[in-house]
């Protein structure tokens, strides 16, 4: 049996509501916010970056490609920890200033031990040729794991040549003539805002 061809009609709008309903991402709880970053913190040895997108992005579907690269570029901008200032934003804008401090709190309380139990530990073993072997592996490691991160993340978004093009140079500029990262956001930042907004109003409005 088929069905009308006015009900259909009619049902059409409900379904692409509810489609939209279910490729928004959740919106997580305090609670959840607090061990979602207890659990970034947790795993971060060497750098937040690429776990953070793993779990928001991957694993709890809390946030979109871009809505996290967009969040986190601010984030990088701004002085103190990239993702502790990430972390204050996302749980200011889920659940205001109770998300920012479950945000917060989650993702610095595994560290801060951590941290404090090394800071007691190197006093003893700081000079031995292992700790500082061991301190290169995990510094290699995280490069690896950040560079994966934003390979991962450019080829889902799909940056446009100009941004590409400016990627490259802000990579070359702060990796091999070492430009102080302030005169980098200076010059790159609203250049790339400028790009981003030409592209947007180039785009022909439905």
């Amino acid at each position: 049996m088929t069905a009308c061809p006015a009900l259909t009609a009619l049902d059409k709008p409900r379904r692409n509501a509810l489609a939209a309903r279910m490729s928004q991402p959740r919106v997580p709880s305090c609670g959840e916010l607090f061990l979602g970053f207890l659990q970034i913190g947790g795993l971060a040895f060497g750098g937040a970056v690429a776990w953070a997108r793993q779990v928001l992005v991957d694993s709890r579907g809390w946030m979109t490609e871009r809505d996290y690269a967009e969040l986190l570029g601010l984030a990088q901008v701004l002085p103190g920890p990239n993702i502790g200032n990430f972390a204050v934003m996302y749980g200011r804008r889920c659940h205001g200033l109770a998300g920012a401090l479950s945000a917060l709190g989650g993702f610095f309380l595994l560290p801060l031990g951590v941290v404090i139990s090394l800071v007691l530990l190197w006093g003893e073993f700081g000079g031995n040729p292992w700790v500082g072997a061991f301190m290169k592996g995990v510094a290699a490691a995280a490069a690896g794991m950040a560079l994966g991160a934003a390979l991962k993340s450019g080829f889902r978004l799909k940056p446009p040549p100009e941004q590409i093009a400016a990627i490259v140079a802000i990579a070359a500029l702060a990796a091999w003539w070492r430009v102080p990262l302030l005169w980098i956001i200076l010059v790159f930042g609203p250049l790339c805002v400028g790009m981003s907004l030409r592209r947007a109003l180039r785009v022909p409005k439905a």
